[in-house]
């Protein structure tokens, strides 16, 4: 900290604006864990003052028990942080979210996981920014894109790729059948900008378009909405969110340079897992959850078997339960065990 002081306390330390940013933020990570861990002493003192308290005869077990209480929980943040020390744990989160096949059932199901973790982020007082939607054709989305920027965003929500899946009497169904809905998450770390991606223009294209939102001041007026086509990956990606074309086409190369970079890091566990089979936890496009409507009403992961009743709950944005027994699964290496149990059986 005393380093990072000195070299913030430069004349020239504003010269760089990018890198003064970066530096503020690596001080507010430091001072937050180290306001953390004078939160945990303290909370020891206390705790071990009432413990020799009570074993003087004072009748202080009440408050004994709210401190031990209070210990436990800082001691078990503490460790499930612990779990959130991947290289890009803490950045900020690009979260996309597609509708599987099936027409407006699972774009409508698309359009709820949307509005449950738009939810879950302001619980967490994560911001959240829709960079890119395309809406369905007669309800809901076909796919949408949303940056989440607070700390270890991308660590959990890391936690929740793979295909989601919606069982319920549909709306649409005048007969008021049973519909099985499914849709896509896709998580990925915003890169930073001293990571370098080459993107070549020779390997791109750069098309402008009139933005199909909801409409407003700046929506439709130009065609200020950016799609941007990698030509050696076919990764396409699309921003219409912001007010001005440059502002948009910013926006989608962060975010190509974050999918082409997730790529190259694919190919490297590709490689790893050709030497050591079977250590992979989760893979692009596997089912992991499932919300059941009826008959009954049910949230399951498939990888940690774990399930939560309250249904509406979860789609309101409480998901935080189901992220961290996923992340302790991962850390202890049996995620995806309680799934090949139910194969097996």
């Amino acid at each position: 900290m005393g380093r990072l002081e000195q070299r913030m306390s430069a004349p020239d330390f504003w010269q760089d604006q990018q890198g003064a940013q970066k530096m503020l933020q690596r001080r507010k990570r430091l001072e937050g864990d180290l306001d953390f861990l004078k939160r945990l002493r303290s909370q020891e003192d206390d705790t071990r003052v009432l413990v020799e308290w009570h074993q003087g005869g004072e009748d202080v077990e009440k408050d004994l028990r709210a401190a031990l209480d209070g210990l436990q929980a800082t001691v078990e943040a503490a460790e499930f942080q612990k779990m959130l020390g991947g290289e890009h744990d803490r950045a900020n989160a690009i979260l996309t979210i597609n509708a599987g096949a099936g027409g407006t059932e699972s774009q409508d199901w698309a359009e709820m996981l949307l509005r449950m973790y738009l939810r879950w982020c302001d619980r967490r007082g994560f911001k959240r920014d829709i960079t890119d939607i395309q809406p369905g054709e007669e309800a809901g989305i076909k796919s949408a894109t949303v940056l989440v920027s607070g700390e270890y965003a991308y660590g959990y929500l890391s936690a929740e790729v793979g295909v989601h899946r919606l069982v319920r009497i549909s709306p649409f169904d005048s007969a008021a059948r049973r519909h099985t809905s499914f849709a896509s998450v896709f998580v990925w770390p915003e890169i930073e900008e001293d990571i370098k991606i080459d993107v070549q223009d020779k390997d791109i294209r750069v098309d402008t378009y009139r933005s199909s939102g909801a409409g407003g001041q700046h929506v439709n007026v130009t065609d200020s909405a950016v799609r941007i086509t990698h030509f050696p990956t076919g990764i396409v990606v699309s921003c219409q969110n912001e007010r001005s074309q440059i502002r948009n086409r910013e926006v989608a190369m962060k975010v190509l340079k974050a999918r082409l970079y997730d790529l190259e890091l694919q190919k490297q566990r590709a490689r790893l897992d050709a030497v050591e089979s079977g250590k992979k936890d989760i893979a692009f496009g596997s089912q992991i959850r499932s919300y059941v409507l009826h008959p009954y009403r049910l949230v399951k992961d498939h990888r940690t078997k774990y399930e939560v009743g309250d249904v509406d709950r979860v789609l309101d944005g409480d998901v935080d339960d189901l992220i961290k027994t996923t992340l302790v699964a991962r850390a202890k290496g049996t995620l995806g065990a309680a799934e090949s149990a139910e194969e097996a059986s």
